[in-house]
């Protein structure tokens, strides 16, 4: 402590303020003890103003004491009020008519000099805080990966980070010169106005919510947004953006689902040469086979007991393959899907696994019925399909329901059973990781047409597909 006091010796000694302290000191002595350094008869240089007391000399003592509190800090404001408590004791106690009343006085100026000081050294601790506090925000407001701005009520930016350069490709100069308005199209305007009037109005917001910018180059910028509103006496004031740019990520995801969808119409497409071949060769060869045979059993006086036996046993067999393969062939792409579409292709399914399963299967339809684009309806029949097909493999459940809602902005298929159930893992995205590819592939195909796939499970308590497709 020692050498740092020494090493500003220098500057304290150099400061016109300490000499001014010491001249407060000088005239507050003199003031003081007129009688005795002036050698007056009067007792107080204050006489003229009709005063017969000494108050006025010791509240003067408050001006060194306050002034040195304020600029060198709460010691030396303290070592002030000792220094005048010294200059003021011989007073009291030696040349005061009034010892009682000068000592009350005394103390009081002493109190109050304590005091000062100590609200002078809280409100410099509290200056202190809030410049760290300040210079702490501005460290993290400028190192921010996320681009950060404030603009007012009227949307014209106020303060705004580096990172809000690199995501509008504005200087930041640029940008505390413009207007929010200047970087969103008019979709991406009315959502804002959306979120700024809920915002003043206290209303729930889910954050961050997708918003779309201009950049300077014209180019699009997709970020992730939450915006806080700031207030100022229970009054609005500004509103605090933060934002993650996730272009990259959307176009990751986009041309991820892009391929997706090639790869599920490839498939697709692949599906149906098969079924059709499958329908036009394999199975016809097999109906040839099968009258074939049949010609051989009505042909019985050529044949012992045993042949006919094997030969009606081997078109029994024959009749088996061909009804295999027909499923098959419908499992593969059923033709009334693309004849008739997707209503009357659930309720051929329904209709189908019902006789496969042995399992009452409800279809109920809500909403008025119409054709969607054919991948559409493709992805929906086939997450019915996998849901039923899992109802009847693994829930042991005695029935099922299948369930189509059209409404204005979307078409919702659930597909509910009262089997035993399962625990759902925390996330859907999980699905695959437990061994539940079903119900991952449901997903994906929900995902790959812009739908919500929902699960809901329970041992015991059956399962239940939800699906919605905005339209």
């Amino acid at each position: 402590m020692a050498p740092h006091i020494l090493s500003r010796a220098p500057r304290i000694i150099s400061s016109h303020h300490l000499w001014l302290v010491v001249a407060m000191f000088a005239i507050g002595v003199i003031l003081h003890y007129p009688q005795q350094i002036l050698a007056t008869d009067s007792p107080s240089l204050f006489s003229f103003l009709g005063l017969s007391r000494h108050a006025l000399e010791r509240v003067l003592f408050l001006l060194p004491i306050t002034y040195a509190g304020f600029f060198f800090g709460v010691k030396a404001g303290l070592a002030s009020v000792a220094m005048a408590l010294l200059i003021m004791l011989p007073r009291v106690f030696l040349i005061s008519l009034y010892p009682s009343d000068a000592l009350f006085e005394t103390g009081a100026i002493i109190v109050f000099g304590v005091l000062v000081n100590l609200g002078f050294e809280g409100y410099r601790r509290e200056r202190e805080r809030l410049r760290i506090s300040e210079k702490n925000y501005r460290e993290l407001f400028e190192g921010a990966n996320e681009a950060i701005w404030v603009h007012d009520l009227e949307g014209n930016i106020q303060i705004a980070n580096k990172a809000c350069q690199e995501l509008s490709g504005y200087s930041v100069e640029e940008l505390c010169k413009a207007n929010v308005k200047s970087f969103l199209s008019e979709e991406s305007l009315n959502l804002a106005r959306q979120v700024r009037n809920k915002l003043v109005q206290n209303q729930h917001i889910d954050f961050p919510y997708e918003q779309r910018l201009i950049r300077k180059n014209g180019t699009e910028a997709i970020c992730m947004l939450t915006t806080s509103l700031i207030t100022s006496d229970g009054k609005p004031k500004a509103f605090q953006n933060i934002a993650r740019d996730v272009t990259a990520e959307k176009q990751m995801q986009e041309n991820l689902r892009f391929y997706l969808q090639q790869v599920t119409r490839a498939q697709e497409e692949e599906r149906k040469r098969i079924a059709r071949e499958l329908h036009d060769d394999t199975a016809q060869e097999l109906v040839a086979l099968s009258r074939r045979l049949d010609g051989l059993v009505h042909r019985a006086v050529q044949w012992l007991p045993g042949d006919i036996t094997r030969l009606e046993e081997m078109r029994q067999q024959v009749s088996r393959i061909l009804d295999g393969l027909r499923r098959f062939s419908q499992d593969l792409r059923p033709s009334i899907l693309d004849d008739l579409g997707l209503v009357p292709a659930l309720e051929w399914l329904t209709s189908d696994l019902t006789n496969y399963f042995g399992i009452a299967i409800g279809m109920a339809l809500f909403g008025s019925p119409r054709r969607f684009p054919p991948e559409t309806e493709l992805v929906l029949f086939r997450i019915a399909q996998e849901a039923l097909r899992n109802v009847g493999k693994h829930s042991e459940a005695s029935r099922a329901w299948v369930t189509l809602e059209f409404s204005d902005d979307k078409v919702t298929l659930t597909v509910k059973d009262n089997g035993k159930g399962f625990e759902l893992p925390k996330r859907v995205g999980d699905l695959a990781s437990t061994s539940k590819l079903g119900l991952a592939g449901m997903q994906e195909r929900a995902q790959l047409i812009g739908g919500k796939l929902t699960l809901h499970s329970e041992p015991g308590k059956g399962t239940t597909v939800t699906v919605e497709v905005p339209i």
